[in-house]
């Protein structure tokens, strides 16, 4: 594996999906990765929260940076 640095981070980035085109670092290429975005609650308890859930899986024919992610619309 070809790493940037010595913490073995690595360029990503997200094709598809609601984050579509984010570019991050991520270690030790992880196979998956999650993406919350926070909900409003009407008329909620106190302290409740939701958040939209979406996953990212790794296209593992890329083997150099960026690294790439599609988004995988029948997740979660």
């Amino acid at each position: 594996m070809k790493t940037t640095d010595v913490t073995g981070w690595e360029t990503a980035v997200l094709d598809g999906g609601p984050a579509d085109g984010v570019r991050m670092k991520v270690p030790d290429r992880p196979r998956v990765i999650q993406v919350t975005h926070s909900c409003q609650i009407e008329a909620a308890p106190h302290g409740l929260r939701a958040e939209g859930v979406y996953v990212y899986r790794r296209d593992c024919s890329v083997t150099s940076e960026p690294l790439r992610y599609g988004f995988d619309m029948a997740s979660p």
